[in-house]
């Protein structure tokens, strides 16, 4: 299965083209006997577009299995990463909210493969090429939500705050909000941006996840098997796409605004779950910290802009 090049344009290259990569490493996750995630629509985006075409969806198609710095390695941890998001999710809506959130939603499938309850809503933002990408397969493939969803073409390192409330966001009602493997990209002023509007929009009992990376990388962690297996085998330069200037520290800052805050990193989770990605020498994943934040206290609704 093909798509016009208009649509995919979105994923060959830069950013895009990690969507596309996260996908693989679901779908394969979705065929594992041992799945922490799983996702049946993320093979129909790796196999839509002549980039990704050829690359593995299966574990049968990974030689030398989770040992494959790429595709065993580095696709547990989205594995992984995945399960740990959509538990963060699903407990939200347990506690009653019913408004969602996917800050760069990318190509994951959601609000299609989780079971969320009655009266849920999936906003999902990304950018105008992703998200076409995205419809596209998602019509050829007649899948149906379980949410209402509704996607929103932004450019998250500016203003999206207004378009939000357009769609239909309800500042008013807790929200749950997640940022899966977009901060690592953003400029550091537009991360600041985007926690200032995060918290603004935020009525009590919200909730917020997100990944970052703790520290700079050593250069010899650069030069780590999953670094140069994405560069040299799928042209994915993730070191050159990551912002490596000084971070915000956007964990304090939370906390500052009235949020309890609990920051993990995932091997904490391949011990809870008893699989996924281990720590070894010059870890391309060690300084990775998944953050979970809840807004706490009165916190009234302020006006947007």
């Amino acid at each position: 299965m093909t798509v016009a090049p208009g649509p995919s344009a979105g994923v060959a290259a830069g950013v895009g083209r990690t969507a596309l990569l996260v996908a693989a490493a679901r779908a394969i996750e979705t065929y594992r006997a041992d799945s922490l995630a799983r996702d049946p629509l993320a093979e129909h985006f790796v196999r839509a577009t002549p980039v990704s075409a050829d690359w593995p969806v299966h574990p049968d198609q990974v030689p030398g299995g989770t040992a494959d710095p790429l595709w065993g390695r580095l696709g547990r941890y989205f594995g992984l990463r995945t399960r740990v998001l959509d538990d963060h999710l699903l407990g939200s809506v347990r506690t009653g909210v019913r408004q969602v959130v996917l800050l760069g939603a990318g190509l994951d499938s959601r609000a299609f493969r989780l079971d969320w309850p009655p009266g849920c809503t999936v906003h999902e933002l990304d950018t105008a090429e992703v998200l076409a990408f995205k419809q596209e397969v998602l019509n050829r493939s007649g899948a149906v939500p379980v949410a209402e969803r509704r996607p929103l073409a932004v450019d998250l390192r500016d203003d999206w705050e207004r378009a939000l409330l357009d769609a239909g966001f309800s500042p008013g009602l807790p929200t749950a909000w997640l940022a899966e493997g977009l901060l690592l990209y953003l400029p550091a002023g537009a991360e600041r941006r985007l926690v200032a509007t995060v918290d603004r929009l935020s009525a009590a009992g919200s909730t917020l996840a997100y990944e970052v990376k703790e520290v700079a990388e050593a250069p010899r962690v650069r030069r780590n098997p999953v670094y140069v297996a994405a560069r040299e085998r799928l042209g994915i330069d993730l070191v050159a796409l990551f912002d490596t200037r000084p971070r915000p520290d956007s964990a304090g800052e939370l906390a500052r605004r009235g949020w309890a805050v609990d920051v993990r990193g995932p091997y904490d989770f391949t011990a809870l779950h008893g699989r996924g990605p281990l720590p070894e020498p010059d870890d391309a994943l060690a300084v990775n910290r998944w953050v979970f934040a809840t807004a706490t206290g009165a916190r009234p609704t302020r006006p947007a802009g």
